[in-house]
């Protein structure tokens, strides 16, 4: 398997508008998003693709897309982005037949090291639905701390829902997460 996680490119922004876009209303739910919620396909690439404009130091959102032999399967993304200090991160396999299979956790270990180099960050949140398995097990392998389990809105997508809070420090991803498959 040849794995590859690289930035998004702004002309690249419809891919994830049509996969929120296009997703059925049962794989929505799964992700605790409120399709009521989702802007329309071009307001949104122009939000992204305005983002794109703003410097690193000042981004909403960044995306990283990713690839395996070739082939787009998925993307990560950070949001709430304090540079320096805290961000909070997304992850998505698009297929379902791409899902289960272990790419999740090389491909997120991949994008959290581009995280923490491009935005200095000390911190790195994540909260996924709490009863979306997927992700919250991927989210351990990766080297993930639980905190908790609260009820939030944990973004603009989303509805309110019960999430696990995880977290990821620099030091944590340096010391004991670069470099390894999974964490035990």
């Amino acid at each position: 398997m040849n794995r590859h996680v690289r930035a998004m490119r702004p002309e690249e922004t419809h891919l994830i508008v049509d996969y929120f876009l296009k997703a059925d209303a049962q794989h929505l739910a799964r992700l605790g998003v409120d399709p009521a919620r989702l802007p329309e396909s071009s307001a949104w690439n122009t939000l992204l693709r305005e983002d794109f404009q703003r410097p690193l130091t000042e981004r909403q959102f960044f995306y990283v897309l990713w690839e395996i032999d070739g082939a787009l399967v998925g993307h990560s993304h950070i949001g709430d982005i304090a540079y320096g200090k805290e961000a909070y991160a997304h992850l998505h396999v698009w297929q379902p037949d791409g899902r289960k299979r272990g790419y999740g956790t090389l491909l997120m270990r991949d994008s959290v090291a581009i995280y923490f180099a491009e935005f200095h960050l000390e911190r790195l949140f994540c909260q996924p639905n709490a009863y979306n398995v997927a992700p919250n097990r991927t989210l351990q392998r990766v080297g993930f701390e639980y905190l908790d389990t609260i009820q939030t809105t944990p973004g603009w997508i989303n509805f309110h829902q019960p999430v696990t809070r995880w977290l990821l420090t620099k030091e944590r991803f340096d010391s004991v997460v670069a470099g390894r498959r999974e964490v035990p």
